[in-house]
């Protein structure tokens, strides 16, 4: 056997189904709004009334339920679970962490909203009488209602889904892989084909909304400090330039580009905010920012259903709380899949507080130090202030930055913020799409360079076709309709995550027997101290390793196969001569499925106390074994043939007793893949 490395023979490449499925279906709509403008935006409209008066009570459910979901995950025994390998730990410190999944999730739309959406409701309240006192703290409720923990809860389901499945059991990190429990190896057809372009279509015109808005703001911000009109052609160019500045950050990859861009956003948006709180009235500020988190922890949940049933404000619904829950489904996808991307190795639970908590509580600060400054200045007297807040949003935080001490400067801080949430969004959703539209050799990998940069453009022409097709009313009505298939995904996606996690605490429920071999093994094949001491020392190269597998591992392998065949079960060998990176043993156990055993050859950094034949040999190979559930975390390079007929049995018979546990368990905890295996 004379196999090559596996980056020589298997490289990333294109999904096409997906890609051409989702770009070709976005190019042609984005051209339909800008040659057919009119009529694309007569149908926008009347698809969004259908959706609105159908499915409204539907989304206020929804956002409840993904919240509730992950609160109850992360509290109960699966919360220690860890996103990868047990013995994983995280990539990025807690601050890089925390500034990543703030810029890419909300960052941009936080500048656009934090005076305009205060502004607004305590002006034109959904419900009752505006500027008055019980307005001021209703528009702050209604404002952390809408930024709050409920929106960070589909990320996090989505991002928890995504990084569990790719990084525990090395499933592409894509949407379909969320919903192998439930349709196993399904989910390599139309299932999921269909299930990423969903995913896929919902990112792009979330990310397109959001570049919109920021659009708009920019080009308002732009007007008052050098005079360039406010024009579609002027939006028009930056886009052009904004696609190219986060097609350079995406092209530099997540730990350069984007770890940067938004860490140094991080900064410049705290330091925005204390200033305004010390310029401010300062004592109010805080006084009003206590006042707010408890008005809204304590109507929490009263607000999260209240539809307005009986005087239902049918416009204010569209253009807030449904446009937001839309926006923040359509958001999932490439919001959950960078939270994953950056959050391998944290625990379930660590995952969870973090990102509902770590953006909720900035979130609270900016929004209420920024609304209730805004708020003050109109109960005071600004009331053109104010209209002009209501009627223009993207001009407001420019109207409010000029009423404060510093107006040029912290102006232009605020196109600053802008231009690199602008391109954090960007690039950010550039780099998750490529991830979405490709096959890639492992999950750790990023996609091509070129895809990064074509979705880029694909991502500004739609931006720049929605704003041509009626500004942010056009915005926000495509992010309502598209919302709605991507929110039945999410509940498909609950339910695949949790058969998957009683699946594996059934598993750690069974009895842990050690593998053969790794410590003391049976009299037989126990290793002598040499042996042992050898294979701690033992740094293969990939051919060596692939000569192991073929010499050792196969009939090892091949032994169990005939003993088992003599007791009557199916089993077979495959993996070589299916052209595949890996060797596997399958024994068919009927209506319970299948029992795998895999060898996967694993690259790994050579230690620095290791001999080298060659001073450029920095990495080595492990034979790493796989089960069902993915990777057991030891090595089988270095063992003898004895050893690893001892390490199938032992897991062999872990498994037996695993299904004697399920057969014992209430209601169904099987993975539905194993089942669909046997009938292949």
């Amino acid at each position: 056997m004379d196999k090559q490395a596996p980056e020589e023979e298997t490289r990333d490449r294109l999904n096409p189904t997906v890609f051409f499925g989702s770009a070709i279906g976005i190019v042609i709509f984005a051209l339909w709004t800008m040659f057919f403008t009119d009529q694309a935006e007569g149908a926008i409209n009347s698809v969004l009334g259908w959706v609105s008066n159908t499915f409204g009570w539907y989304y206020f459910l929804t956002v409840v339920a993904y919240l509730a979901f992950v609160i109850i995950i992360a509290a109960s025994r699966f919360g220690d679970i860890r996103l990868g390998p047990d013995h994983s730990k995280p990539e990025f410190n807690i601050i890089s962490w925390a500034s990543m999944l703030f810029s890419a999730g909300i960052g941009i739309d936080l500048l656009f909203f934090c005076i305009a959406e205060p502004v607004t409701q305590f002006l034109a309240p959904p419900q009752g009488e505006g500027s008055t006192v019980e307005a001021a703290r209703h528009a702050m409720e209604l404002t952390f209602l809408h930024w709050g923990i409920s929106g960070w809860g589909i990320y996090t389901l989505v991002g928890m889904s995504l990084a569990y499945f790719s990084y525990r059991h090395q499933l592409p990190l894509t949407i379909r892989s969320a919903l192998y429990p439930i349709f196993g190896k399904g989910i390599h057809g139309p299932i999921g084909h269909v299930v990423d372009i969903a995913a896929v279509l919902g990112t792009v015109f979330g990310i397109a909304t959001s570049l919109g808005i920021g659009v708009i703001q920019l080009n308002y911000g732009l007007s008052t400090m050098f005079g360039l009109p406010d024009s579609t052609w002027v939006q028009a160019v930056l886009v052009v330039l904004i696609v190219v500045f986060a097609t350079l950050s995406a092209v530099s990859g997540v730990e350069k580009g984007i770890r940067r861009l938004s860490e140094f956003n991080m900064l410049l948006a705290a330091c925005l905010v204390i200033f305004v709180l010390i310029a401010g009235p300062t004592i109010f500020l805080l006084n009003a920012l206590v006042m707010n988190i408890g008005d809204y922890f304590t109507n929490f949940i009263d607000m999260s259903f209240n539809t307005y049933a009986y005087d239902q404000p049918t416009d204010w619904l569209n253009g807030w709380t449904l446009f937001f829950w839309a926006w923040w489904i359509a958001w999932g996808p490439f919001v959950g899949l960078f939270l994953a991307r950056i959050s391998r190795g944290r625990t379930i639970r660590e995952f969870t507080l973090g990102t509902l908590i770590l953006p909720m509580t900035f979130m609270m600060v900016w929004m209420s130090l920024m609304g209730n400054s805004a708020i003050e200045m109109v109960m005071n007297g600004a009331e053109s202030f104010g209209e002009q807040a209501m009627n223009n949003p993207a001009s407001s935080i420019y109207l409010f930055m000029e009423s404060l001490p510093l107006a040029g400067i912290t102006t232009i801080v605020v196109s600053i913020l802008a231009l690199v949430f602008f391109v954090t969004s960007g690039d950010s959703g550039a780099l998750v799409l490529s991830n979405f539209t490709s096959i890639l050799t492992d999950v750790n990998h990023d996609a091509p360079i070129w895809m990064r940069i074509l979705w880029a453009s694909i991502i500004g022409l739609l931006t720049l076709a929605l704003l041509m097709a009626g500004g942010l009313t056009a915005l926000q009505s495509t992010v309502v309709i598209m919302g709605l298939p991507f929110s039945i995904v999410l509940f498909f996606i609950m339910v695949g995550l949790y058969k998957a996690l009683k699946t594996e605490s059934l598993k750690r429920q069974s009895p842990r027997l050690a593998p053969a071999g790794a410590f003391a093994g049976t009299d037989a094949t126990a290793p002598t101290w040499r042996q042992r001491l050898s294979r701690a020392m033992s740094f293969p190269n990939y051919k060596q390793a692939m000569r192991f597998l073929e010499e050792t591992v196969k009939p090892a392998m091949a032994q169990i196969e005939h003993e088992l065949h003599e007791q009557g079960l199916k089993a077979d060998i495959k993996g070589w001569d299916d052209d595949s990176q890996h060797l596997e043993l399958n024994v068919d156990l009927s209506e319970e499925g299948v029992f795998t055993y895999q060898v996967w050859p694993r690259k790994a950094s050579m230690p620095a106390f290791a001999i080298r034949p060659h001073a450029e040999h920095t990495t080595c190979y492990e034979l790493e074994v796989h089960l069902e559930e993915g990777g057991q975390g030891y090595d089988l390079m270095d063992y003898t043939q004895a050893q690893i007929v001892e390490d199938i049995l032992d897991q062999y018979e872990r498994h037996l007793v695993y299904l004697q546990r399920c057969r014992d368990a209430p209601g169904d905890v099987s993975m539905p893949g194993q089942h669909n295996r046997s009938s292949e």
